[in-house]
């Protein structure tokens, strides 16, 4: 089979600055986007449970993560008539596929927590390096 050059050069490549893929696996990879999405993996949230359930992030970083959600087709918003308002966020479908796969580097990370701690210590006690 041959697979001509203009193949090629249109074939996504994460590696380079401007690929389209590179934008979305900056986005999946993002650490708040890794921890909403796993929150809203259990269930739809209000901003405040984001808040209150993700230790850390700022109302200002929340706010950007889940409106980059939103734009990327991740997350869906939902506005409820109500007074006072009612807002809540849920993973769409494209936003459920990335459930198994954040899970999976979550069981990874559990697995090898002292595995990592240990180089890292060993690593933090050797002499000054070059």
């Amino acid at each position: 089979m041959v697979i001509s050059t203009s193949a090629v050069a249109l074939a996504p490549d994460p590696y380079q600055a401007g690929c389209a893929t590179r934008r979305i696996l900056d986005r999946i990879g993002d650490r708040w986007t890794v921890l909403v999405v796993g929150v809203l993996g259990e269930g739809d949230a209000r901003f405040s449970v984001l808040l209150r359930r993700i230790e850390g992030i700022s109302q200002k970083m929340l706010t950007q993560t889940l409106r980059g959600l939103e734009r990327d087709g991740l997350v869906r918003r939902t506005v409820y008539p109500e007074v006072p308002v009612r807002v809540e966020y849920a993973l769409t479908d494209a936003g459920r596929t990335l459930l198994d796969p954040l899970r999976a580097l979550q069981r990874w990370a559990i697995e090898h927590l002292g595995d990592v701690e240990a180089s890292q210590a060993g690593y933090d006690g050797d002499a000054v390096r070059p």
